[in-house]
C-alpha cells in the first residue's frame, strides 16, 4: 500500500450516521468515498458537481403529504368561499413572477 496522508473533517453526528449507513448498504467506506471525491475534484479540476442553492419551483401534487395536499385542498376551498377567485391569467402571471416559470 503507498503512503496515506490523513485528512480530518468535522461534521454533524447525525449527518455522519446517516450517510455512514447509505455507505454501507453500498459497500463503500468514508475513506473510499473522499478518495473518489479527491480522484473527480483532480480529474474535472472542480467540484464534480454543481454546488448552488436549489431553485425555488412549485412543489407537484406527488412530493405532498397526504396531509399537505389536504391542506392545499383547503385553502383553494376556503378561497372559493370567501369569492377570492383567480381567472386563468392570474394564476399565470402569479407562477411567472413567483416562480419563473
Amino acid at each position: 500500500m503507498a503512503n496515506m496522508a490523513t485528512v480530518y473533517a468535522r461534521i454533524e453526528p447525525e449527518l455522519k450516521s446517516d450517510v455512514e449507513g447509505i455507505l454501507t448498504q453500498l459497500g463503500l467506506t468514508p475513506s473510499s468515498v473522499i478518495q473518489m471525491l479527491y480522484s473527480q475534484i483532480k480529474l474535472t479540476n472542480g467540484i464534480p458537481f454543481d454546488i448552488k442553492l436549489p431553485s425555488r419551483r412549485p412543489l407537484s401534487v406527488d412530493e405532498l403529504t397526504t396531509e399537505q395536499l389536504n391542506a392545499e385542498l383547503q385553502k383553494g376551498f376556503d378561497s372559493v368561499q370567501t369569492g377570492k377567485l383567480y381567472s386563468a391569467d392570474e394564476v399565470d402571471s402569479i407562477l411567472r413572477k413567483e416562480y419563473g416559470i
